[in-house]
């Protein structure tokens, strides 16, 4: 397939998505029923995200002509993450239309939406399936991308180290906050922290606010999400962070559907959302350059400092690479 014939395919997958298919909800269910983080209005928003971000023609064609990719065709690994839907598309998304084949080991907690989607691609150009294997083991490859915890990223470096690789480790989000937010930049800081129930790198887990912020406007602000509490596992991890929290006597703000407590530490738990404290900007820029590896993305209004509008952290483009690593970059100049 020609570089043309693989941008084409993947605009034809767009249109699909953005075409009411009985097939593609019964894909939706499924996945919901196999993962109830899974919500079909989450799955619904990422398809929708991935839809207009990432398969729009004019948008595909800007980004993919970028890069100059030679005609060695190239196996690559990715070892998949399923914290939210569709986590991985980007990445399958890269490796195809850079021209190398995809060895794909998917997340347990995410085998079905992504398997349906690859199918569909080889439904609309049957000459994917020669591009495309889903694997249980991943042998027989010359480059990886791995996503996982810090955990799991050790054990990727030991087994990856010695091949081309991007392995990413856990990150997470930062809002930065000046205290003149109007109520609708906080509502949709809201979105940054609550889509997909905060499960992805690119949520926001800890603001940092001036002293004597008032959170007054932030209460009211994200008051619409309440539904949350509607959510049988959320809920259900709201009980046990608050329980921790009142059991080793921590103060929290006292907002129905989380928990937003003092704490040094970037990540949250699900369903808490921590926050410091700053004496000036410059100390916020310190604290940024000393824990850069663990921040995916820093919201807010400030531009010396943020990277991203509030309310967009959960919509990123076809440049918005994770890690800030260039996907497309790397798989060009492979050897």
């Amino acid at each position: 397939m020609i570089f043309e014939e693989r941008i084409k395919t993947f605009v034809a997958l767009g249109e699909y998505l953005r075409t009411p298919s009985t097939a593609l909800n019964e894909a939706m269910s499924l996945a919901n029923a196999k993962n109830k983080w899974f919500t079909i209005d989450n799955i619904q928003r990422s398809l929708d995200s991935i839809a207009s971000a990432f398969l729009d023609e004019g948008s595909l064609k800007s980004w993919a002509n970028q890069y100059t990719f030679s005609d060695s065709v190239k196996t690559i690994g990715v070892i998949a993450a399923g914290n939210i839907p569709m986590v991985a598309f980007h990445d399958v998304l890269c490796v195809l239309i850079a021209g190398h084949r995809l060895k794909i080991k998917l997340s347990e907690k995410g085998a079905v939406l992504l398997p349906f989607l690859l199918n569909k691609l080889i439904d609309i150009d049957s000459r994917f399936s020669d591009r495309i294997e889903i694997i249980d083991r991943l042998e027989q490859f010359d480059a990886v991308i791995a996503t996982g915890s810090n955990n799991t990223a050790r054990y990727f470096e030991y087994y990856f180290g010695k091949h081309p690789n991007i392995i990413r480790k856990n990150r997470n989000s930062i809002a930065i906050l000046t205290g003149e937010e109007s109520i609708e930049e906080l509502f949709q800081l809201g979105e940054d922290i609550f889509t997909y129930f905060g499960l992805g790198c690119r949520n926001v887990s800890k603001l940092w606010i001036p002293k004597d912020y008032d959170f007054k406007n932030f209460t009211k602000a994200i008051a619409q999400y309440q539904s949350l509490m509607d959510h049988y596992h959320y809920k259900n991890n709201l009980d046990y962070n608050r329980t921790l929290l009142l059991m080793n006597q921590i103060p929290m703000l006292d907002i129905d559907f989380v928990n937003v407590v003092e704490n040094k530490m970037i990540p949250s738990p699900i369903s808490n959302i921590h926050y410091e404290f700053y004496d000036s900007l410059a100390s916020v820029r310190n604290e940024i350059d000393l824990k850069k590896e663990e921040i995916q993305c820093i919201v807010g209004s400030i531009e010396a400092l943020c990277n991203v509008d509030f309310g967009k952290a959960q919509s990123p483009g076809l440049t918005d690479y994770a890690d800030n690593i260039d996907t497309m970059s790397f798989l060009a100049n492979l050897a």
